[in-house]
């Protein structure tokens, strides 16, 4: 037996119907009135709304008498289902059935496509119905009702297997109709709770990024911290951040994720037609990376729902902001994407404002550099050289054998004192732009420019092939190793030596051939409690290219001091 009832549009019609059919009624079913009223209490306590839902559908089983309830909700494009929510089936059940059902078929799209309630005798005869999947529980008797919240179809609420064995009858489909109006206002209530704190928790990521951005510390811990904030309140598995290559195209330079991060410093190659997208502005989202055509990178495999957003403030796009979901994850809302855009447009400012601080303050430095150099040319040099020439003269002058020796090997040591001074002058004259391609050269350069700071030249060895066997990902990312220890040693570790080795002929675990860097200072070493960005920055670079870095004693007295290794493959 198939029965429809036309539904009436407006919920409180509705309700007042409902109530009014249920007049007159035996004793045994005006006792069921009380119930009624009990379960609308109920349904309308709470403001979370996934849990509104799960005490909605068990709430409308207890109310009917059914076995199990679930509740459909009704994706934006109105042909899914976005949330399947279900009373009576247990965990055990739910993993044999596999995949919940997505409502573009079977009679679960027919009440999608034309909402009305409906009521079944057996739904397995129904034109309709598709059949279940296997492990499905077996069900006959059907109960469907929409949900409507401020005028909108929200979703359907099913009720199957009437317990005592009967069918679901007139008074059944009156209650449960009743309490899916009440359902609606529940519903709606929670909505705007739950979009209120969505908000709420996007402007306080925004908070976070802009003060992670502007506190001056490290770029790359700042980038970090917009990837995890995405990450996070997209409840997304990755937050990934790209910043534009030299070569052209998107080069990843923070991940937020579940699992080791493989795929920093990975391009994303200009002709991608994603990546065009987001260099013009464009915000991209996609369905499914795993299959969509326009996603060309290997990355894109383990990815479902994805959204791309140019990082773009005062008409200049800054990079891009991936967050994409796992493969068959939920879809992203409007909502999430408008929220998104607004995020990513929120760190792309705080980027321009942070990149304007640091120019500010590079400024400063190269004009203290600047001073320092002309100072070292216009008064260091040129006493030494009158010293020199002083030395010179009285050498000429002593008639004593051992003094004029002594006194040469004095000039001689001023002389190479003057070389030192004026490769220091021309580091220090150098812009960053200028660096020249060879990595030994690079290297060299690093050395020179910590030497002023440092007060002092750190020793340096070189084996193997530098220049012909280091690829230029990893000898970029070697050199910026080489960068943060050298840094890390002048600010905190106080060290007056320093020795740095480049093998390029180092042996990694697994057998690979790799480069390995070494900085070991005979500093203070480093603190309990003290601060590991820098540490974590190094080991993070290792692993983007499959390689490691550690720390280890130094070369002071007692293995005093700090040794900091770094390694990745050729």
């Amino acid at each position: 037996m198939t029965a429809a009832v036309p539904d009436v549009p407006d919920p409180l019609e509705t309700a007042t119907q409902a109530t009014r059919s249920l007049q007159g009624l035996s004793t045994e079913l005006t006792a069921r009135v009380p119930q009624l009223l009990e379960a609308m209490r109920s349904v309308g306590t709470g403001l979370e709304l996934h849990s509104t839902l799960d005490r909605i559908c068990e709430t409308a089983a207890e109310l009917a008498g059914a076995r199990y309830a679930a509740i459909g909700v009704v994706d934006e494009e109105g042909k899914g289902l976005s949330d399947f929510v279900t009373f009576g089936v247990d965990d055990a059940v739910a993993r044999r059935i596999g995949r919940r059902p997505d409502g573009h078929a079977g009679l679960l799209g027919a009440l999608i496509r034309e909402p009305q309630t409906i009521r079944l005798a057996d739904l397995s005869t129904d034109p309709r119905a598709a059949g279940f999947p296997p492990g499905h529980p077996p069900m006959r008797t059907f109960v469907g009702v929409p949900i409507r919240v401020q005028g909108e179809i929200f979703g359907n609420l099913y009720l199957a297997e009437k317990k005592d064995g009967e069918e679901f009858n007139d008074y059944d489909v009156h209650m449960v109709r009743v309490l899916a109006t009440e359902a609606g206002i529940a519903i709606g209530n929670a909505r705007l709770y739950e979009a209120a704190r969505q908000r709420e928790r996007w402007i306080d990521g925004s908070v976070a990024v802009t003060t992670a951005l502007l506190s001056g510390g490290d770029a790359d811990d700042a980038l970090a911290v917009v990837a995890e904030q995405a990450r996070r309140l997209a409840d997304a598995a990755a937050g990934i951040v790209l910043l534009p290559a030299s070569e052209g195209g998107l080069e990843i330079v923070a991940v937020s994720s579940g699992r080791p991060a493989t795929s920093l410093g990975m391009v994303i190659p200009p002709e991608s037609a994603v990546v065009q997208r987001l260099l013009a502005g464009e915000a991209v989202f996609v369905d499914d990376a795993s299959t969509d055509p326009r996603m060309i990178s290997r990355l894109a495999a383990q990815y479902g729902p994805c959204m791309l957003l140019p990082l773009h403030s005062g008409g200049k796009v800054l990079g891009a902001l991936a967050v994409p979901r796992v493969r068959g994850g939920r879809p992203f809302t409007e909502a999430e994407r408008t929220l998104a855009t607004q995020f990513a447009s929120q760190a792309a400012l705080a980027l321009m404002m942070a990149d304007a601080q640091r120019d500010r303050e590079r400024l400063a430095v190269y004009e203290d550099r600047d001073r320092i150099a002309r100072d070292l040319h216009d008064l260091v040099i040129q006493r030494l050289f009158a010293t020199g020439m002083m030395l010179e003269s009285a050498q000429r002058k002593s008639l004593v054998p051992a003094v004029r020796e002594g006194v040469g090997k004095a000039v001689d040591e001023l002389d190479v004192t003057i070389q030192e001074i004026r490769t220091a002058i021309f580091a220090l004259q150098q812009g960053p732009a200028e660096a020249p391609s060879g990595l030994r050269t690079r290297v060299l350069r690093e050395i020179n420019m910590a030497a002023v700071p440092l007060g002092f030249k750190p020793a340096h060895r070189f084996l193997g092939a530098i220049d012909s066997t280091v690829g230029e990902l990893t000898g970029k990312n070697l050199v910026a190793a080489l960068r943060e220890a050298l840094s890390n040693a002048f600010r905190h570790a106080r060290a007056t030596r320093i020795e740095i080795v480049v093998d390029a002929g180092a042996e990694l675990p697994d057998g690979a051939a790799g480069v390995r860097l070494s900085v070991a200072d005979d500093g203070v070493g480093i603190p309990e409690g003290g601060r590991r960005s820098g540490l974590r920055n190094l080991a993070r670079r290792a692993e983007s290219l499959g390689g490691s870095s550690w720390c280890g004693p130094g070369i002071g007295e007692d293995g005093g001091g700090t040794t900091v290794v770094w390694q990745a493959p050729l």
